[in-house]
């Protein structure tokens, strides 16, 4: 589909100024009506001008910080004819020109036309000819509607009036230096259609069945890359259309071009953890990824509501207490505590501020084992001082790949670990608060490396580059972490999934958001060669909210996807 614009404010066959969705200068904006000459206050433009202009020549920098060049009215003059373009005040924009009228015809023709929005145009240093011309050089960049940047240079010719006001001399080269009289521009868009994507077995899945996928569909490669729409601006002949260069292509041909796209993804898995989703989530947001532990495979990534942001891959909250299987390992590693050490388990501890337990529960005389499964806070802030300050996030990163950049096939988060700026932080990691950060994905994959030993980056399509080093957690660790994630089941935090078969092994998290919200809640779990986790925003806590869900997906999924 193509869409024409005589780029002059002339129009070749009477075609209609309005584009359906598009919400740029002129035309129609789908949330406010058709406009005629509306202020259009664009922030990204008229910051970019503020800063390349008038905020530099205040400050004494940048290209107008001298006063021995062009007179500076002349300068100023240009500076803002560039804001009043870029924020969408377009009569204003031609008023400070030659000629209003044609500027102002010419200024929304093009954007309209070329379904530009939020131009962002930033002034050069100015230069004086002989006859006292002053050009002031300007890049622009041209955000063109759902296919990318159009970037350019062009200048400002201005020329002094009578009475010494300054104006842009108008001339269709001040917004394109090959916009004229007999060449204009044309943005044609290629119709693609959405990417054929197939699961593991080569079974094709739709984004209708399976909402979750509709946003991903689009991004999925071995970059990650988007791979949507294509087009590209054209220099064309007014009188006969033909082509006479192109000056800009948006989109590269893509995965979608070699044939179906082919995931790691299981039918089945997806199918049950969106109707697990849809089921328990009870409006809230949350989501779900269900990886194997084998080999990082993904199976199902859920997320609600489904057309909304990608939570799943690139969501970042605090793990809350699913993190305490990262913290035990650093502890069990350096053998800082063994389970059955007595860590007593009051209901709150004084770190700079207040921690206490879900519930203000306390255990005294539990041993590390009794602390783990029923989430003593307050036992696992008192072992801080057994770890250096940055060795939380050492070893998140050493053994369980957290921070590094992983290669999904997909847009992905992977995972905050910084070193505490004091003791009040470095108790909160210690129960994954503070400034930890992760995701589903990342915390289905640490439960994964907890009961394999070895972290393996998280695929959702195959070839994706290996971006990852890491080394395998000893096994007396795993095995002593198996038996802590399986007696939180059996008799712990996790209990709602105690009725399920196989050996499952869990662990609940309650992470604090802020005083004004409910807690969000966690759960991840482990069955056979499957790793879930889910999270629910302001679901209270872990076992309450998240548990359903999982429950509900191992409930329907019982066989290890092949």
């Amino acid at each position: 589909m193509d869409s024409f614009s005589d780029n002059t404010g002339h129009s070749d066959n009477a075609r209609p100024r309005q584009h359906a969705g598009y919400a740029g200068y002129s035309g129609f904006n789908r949330n406010r009506g058709p406009r005629r000459n509306a202020v259009r206050a664009v922030a990204a433009g008229a910051l970019v001008l503020a800063v390349a202009g008038g905020g530099a020549y205040a400050a004494g920098l940048g290209p107008f910080a001298r006063d021995t060049g062009p007179d500076p009215a002349a300068r100023n003059q240009a500076r803002a004819f560039l804001a009043d373009w870029a924020a969408g005040r377009l009569p204003s924009a031609a008023a400070r020109t030659t000629s209003p009228g044609a500027a102002q015809r010419v200024l929304d023709s093009f954007t309209a036309g070329l379904e530009i929005t939020e131009p962002a145009l930033k002034a050069k240093a100015a230069t004086e000819a002989e006859d006292g011309t002053v050009t002031v050089p300007f890049t622009a960049r041209m955000p063109v509607t759902g296919l990318g940047t159009w970037t350019y240079e062009s200048k400002l010719p201005l020329r002094r009036q009578s009475g010494g006001i300054w104006k842009v001399d108008w001339a269709l080269s001040v917004v394109h230096p090959r916009l004229s009289g007999t060449d204009k521009f044309r943005l044609e868009r290629e119709e693609t259609k959405p990417p054929e994507v197939v699961d593991r077995q080569g079974t094709a899945l739709s984004g209708d069945e399976l909402p979750s996928l509709a946003p991903l569909m689009t991004r999925l490669g071995p970059s990650g890359a988007e791979t949507g729409a294509r087009g590209a601006i054209h220099l064309v002949d007014r009188a006969t259309g033909d082509i006479e260069r192109t000056e800009a292509v948006f989109g590269a041909r893509t995965v979608r071009d070699k044939g179906p796209v082919r995931t790691t993804l299981h039918a089945g898995w997806q199918s049950a953890a969106e109707q697990a989703l849809a089921t328990h989530a009870e409006g809230r947001n949350a989501a779900l990824v269900a990886l194997r532990i084998d080999d990082g495979e993904i199976l199902a990534v859920a997320n609600s509501p489904a057309d909304g942001f990608n939570r799943a891959l690139s969501g970042t909250y605090a793990p809350g207490s699913t993190w305490k299987i990262v913290t035990s390992s650093a502890l069990l590693l350096k053998h800082a505590v063994k389970p059955d050490d007595v860590v007593d388990c009051p209901q709150y501890v004084m770190v700079g501020k207040r921690f206490q337990n879900v519930e203000l529960s306390r255990h005294p005389g539990a041993t590390f084992r009794k602390d783990f499964t029923e989430s003593c806070n307050t036992a696992f802030i008192s072992l801080r001082d057994r770890l250096y300050d940055g060795e939380l996030g050492d070893v998140a990163r050493k053994y369980f790949g957290v921070g590094q950049e992983w290669h999904v096939g997909a847009p992905t988060y992977d995972g905050s670990v910084p070193a505490p700026k004091d003791e009040t932080e470095k108790a909160a990691s210690m129960i994954g608060q503070g400034r930890v950060q992760a995701n589903p994905l990342l915390m289905a994959s640490v439960i994964a490396t907890a009961v394999s030993g070895t972290f393996h980056q998280p695929s959702l399509t195959g070839g994706n580059e290996n971006g990852t080093t890491t080394t395998p957690l000893p096994r007396d660790v795993v095995t002593e972490l198996r038996a802590m994630l399986r007696a939180t089941v059996t008799g712990g935090t996790a209990k709602v999934l105690s009725d399920l078969p196989g050996e499952i092994g869990a662990k609940t998290g309650t992470a604090e958001v802020s005083d004004a919200q409910a807690n969000n809640g966690w759960l991840v779990a482990h069955r056979g060669n499957v790793a879930v986790a889910c999270v629910v925003e302001e679901g209270g806590t872990g076992g309450g909210s998240a548990g359903p869900i999982i429950h509900s997906l191992l409930a329907a999924a019982s066989d290890d996807p092949e």
